[in-house]
């Protein structure tokens, strides 16, 4: 399986010619869900979730569908009628090749005065060696009673703080982190970020410039 990081919460997941994208927002490549056979989208935030992206990546593909919450699939089932699948917690599908299954429920806390809006994540294994991705969304969730071999963590948002981030690397145990969700993290500030959750996250962390790709097996 490969890893290719886009901008901000987006990645691209490759494996056997197959592609599956999560959460092409505005703040990603414009065509980020091109070429994808599946597109998944853990809420309704705009950095995760944009209909022009997912317009782009349905048309160059009319195979491709998407997997959502409801709160999304109520906003975009009319444009992609057939194509559009509802999921919660709970919920396993296999897409583009992959076995995926549902975790989470609510967004993290921005501000109590601000009302959460529902958020899952997804744990994507591939069928032939076992190999786990962990994509939370906006939350801290912990996939129970499942080993995450690569955690892509959200490790800067309004919603969290350093102190948060590593303590939810050490919780979920993950073989390796790898950031998402950073593009409002300014370049400057990444050492500092990258040093504290290197010496107290307590496993492999790292991170990919936009395009970048890794081997995940």
């Amino acid at each position: 399986m490969e890893l290719t990081k886009k901008t901000h919460a987006c990645v691209r997941l490759e494996k056997d010619g197959q592609v599956l994208v999560i959460d092409p927002g505005v703040f990603s490549e414009r065509d980020a869900a091109v070429g994808a056979d599946a597109i998944l989208i853990t809420h309704e935030h705009m950095d995760h979730f944009d209909e022009e992206r997912l317009r782009a990546g349905m048309e160059a593909n009319r195979g491709a569908e998407i997997w959502t919450l409801a709160s999304v699939a109520e906003q975009i089932s009319a444009a992609f009628p057939g194509r559009v699948h509802t999921v919660g917690e709970g919920d396993a599908f296999t897409a583009a090749g992959f076995d995926i299954e549902v975790h989470g429920q609510l967004h993290a806390v921005i501000h109590p005065d601000i009302p959460r809006v529902t958020n899952v994540g997804y744990l994507i294994t591939t069928e032939d060696d076992g190999a786990t991705v962990f994509h939370p969304g906006d939350a801290l969730t912990v996939p129970q009673g499942r080993t995450v071999d690569t955690l892509l963590l959200p490790v800067h948002a309004p919603w969290n703080k350093v102190a948060e981030v590593i303590d939810y690397v050490r919780e979920v145990r993950p073989r390796r982190a790898i950031d998402v969700h950073d593009s409002l993290l300014q370049d400057h500030a990444r050492p500092v970020y990258d040093g504290m959750i290197d010496k107290l996250g307590g496993t492999d962390h790292g991170r990919l410039t936009p395009g970048e790709s890794t081997g995940l097996n």
